[in-house]
């Protein structure tokens, strides 16, 4: 009875030590230190929140800049209103025809919609699944790609576009660490300053 007992003693000290005060300690931490971070990059416009600087999003808006393909659809219902939190890919093999059906539909919607690209030229990110499905970064190039077709739709100078661009072009983290590269959701929020 005497071990029962300093085992129960020791699990319930455990549980308030690593279940309570340990986890309680580090979300303080992190919300005093990185309080953006700690609250998952949450980004507002016009007092709205529009999304987060982590998880990509869908733009099918002629006038606005397109991210990744997302293997999940961004996991939102048909009619938008409920998000999910999971994320993943297909992991199709590079043999499987739905992949391959998959990605020359992807190559041709992006070619209807910027006619002025060629297919060799059509920057990878953009027709290709990161392995969350969620990834909210393309690289400046794959945004330069799509210049023409917003400039016309939105009616906005190709230059001040370019601008646009390289204004929000982030280089590599640490000056080593993967490529530059361009948010697509601080990119279009951007874009529709300039609109305004």
């Amino acid at each position: 009875m005497d071990y029962l007992k300093k085992s129960l003693k020791l699990t319930l000290v455990l549980i308030l030590i690593c279940g309570l005060a340990y986890p309680l300690f580090i979300t303080g931490i992190g919300q005093l230190i990185f309080p953006s971070q700690a609250n998952g990059s949450i980004v507002t416009y016009n007092g709205k929140v529009v999304g987060s600087k982590l998880i990509g999003q869908q733009y099918n808006d002629d006038k606005h800049f397109v991210g990744r393909i997302s293997a999940v659809d961004y996991n939102t219902s048909k009619d938008g209103k409920q998000v999910d939190v999971t994320s993943g890919s297909q992991n199709l093999s590079e043999s499987s025809v739905a992949l391959k059906k998959r990605v020359e539909a992807d190559i041709n919607n992006f070619l209807e919609k910027n006619p002025t690209v060629s297919k060799k030229d059509i920057s990878s990110e953009l027709i290709s699944q990161s392995g969350s499905g969620l990834d909210p970064d393309i690289t400046p190039e794959g945004a330069k790609m799509q210049v023409d077709r917003i400039s016309k739709a939105a009616g906005i100078s190709k230059d001040v576009l370019y601008k646009l661009i390289d204004d929000n072009t982030k280089n590599r983290t640490l000056g080593v660490l993967g490529e530059k590269r361009v948010n697509v959701l601080e990119l279009n929020i951007g874009l529709d300053k300039i609109k305004k």
